[in-house]
């Protein structure tokens, strides 16, 4: 026969294994939207009722807001605890509750009076969406939610490093490693640093602006080369290596403006002042101011 244990508030004394903990949670993760449910496996100890396994309620009827225990629920139920847990009785039940809240309705106060009605069997209640949860048993007369349960590990005592396994290795891939720097800096931070870049690109586009504003409508001065013994005027080639002949162009040297008289622009047409010349034909000839030494060497023969 088993032994009643109470507390001070006449409430039973519940330890609880913590992968009992784990194994409930896990159940009721996997169902958010619907009610799952299950039983608690354990022993009446000395001073305190212990609970070590869970058996999950597979084929139960889910309504969305409550979950009742079939008969192929208990067969399996029993089944299992059969062959995984034959000296052990059944200490309670356990329940979701996704998005409710921790309490009993009156349907599963219902489901623990007639199923759960022993003075040491518990109901364990958990909500996935806040996870909350807690554990109601019977109080004398009354079902009451528990003020005191303990969690204990079974793998407590267990020497530090005397597992055997080896440090994990994780590696943080790049997004991680961005996501944590973009965290690291408060959002002053990051405003200023994007006006200086805004700053910035604006800068650089107004240069680039006015760099091809310039190039575009400003005229630009081009070299031209003369060469004195032939008269021919060339201009630098495309690749800035060689010089290209300027065609319909040729300057006689007696043409050349004086020292300290306007220069003679190419491509000019009109004659040149002090001693100029007249573009025919794409030659330069002498003009009739000319000197007559000019006369006797571009005179006809």
């Amino acid at each position: 026969m088993s032994r009643r244990v109470k507390n001070r508030d006449g409430q039973p004394r519940i330890a609880v294994d913590s992968e009992v903990v784990r194994q409930i949670r896990q159940h009721a993760r996997s169902c958010a939207k619907t009610e799952v449910c299950g039983v608690l496996i354990g022993d009446d100890e000395e001073e305190r009722v212990s609970i070590h396994a869970c058996i999950a309620g597979l084929n139960a009827a889910q309504a969305g807001t409550h979950v009742t225990f079939t008969q192929d629920t208990w067969e399996h139920i029993y089944k299992t605890k059969d062959a995984k847990y034959p000296d052990s009785r059944i200490v309670g039940w356990y329940h979701s509750h996704p998005g409710f809240g921790v309490f009993l309705s009156d349907h599963d106060t219902f489901i623990h009076k007639n199923f759960f009605s022993s003075p040491l069997q518990v109901a364990w209640v958990y909500d996935p969406h806040s996870d909350e949860e807690g554990c109601f048993g019977w109080a004398g007369e009354r079902l009451e939610r528990l003020s005191e349960v303990r969690i204990r590990d079974a793998r407590g005592g267990e020497g530090a490093g005397e597992t055997g396994k080896p440090e994990p290795v994780g590696m943080q891939d790049e997004g991680d490693q961005q996501e944590a720097v973009a965290e690291s800096i408060g959002p002053e931070e990051r405003g200023l640093w994007l006006r200086i870049a805004a700053n910035v690109l604006i800068y650089i586009l107004v240069l680039a602006v006015g760099f091809m504003a310039c190039w575009t409508f400003f005229p630009r001065r081009s070299i031209y080369i003369f060469d004195p013994q032939t008269g021919y005027v060339y201009e630098p080639a495309p690749d800035g290596k060689h010089l290209e002949l300027v065609p319909g162009l040729r300057v006689s040297p007696e043409a050349l403006p004086a020292a300290g008289q306007p220069s003679f622009e190419p491509g000019s047409d009109t004659h040149a002042a002090a001693g100029g010349s007249e573009k025919e034909h794409g030659e330069t000839k002498p003009s009739s101011t000319g000197s007559a030494s000019g006369k006797e060497k571009n005179g006809p023969r």
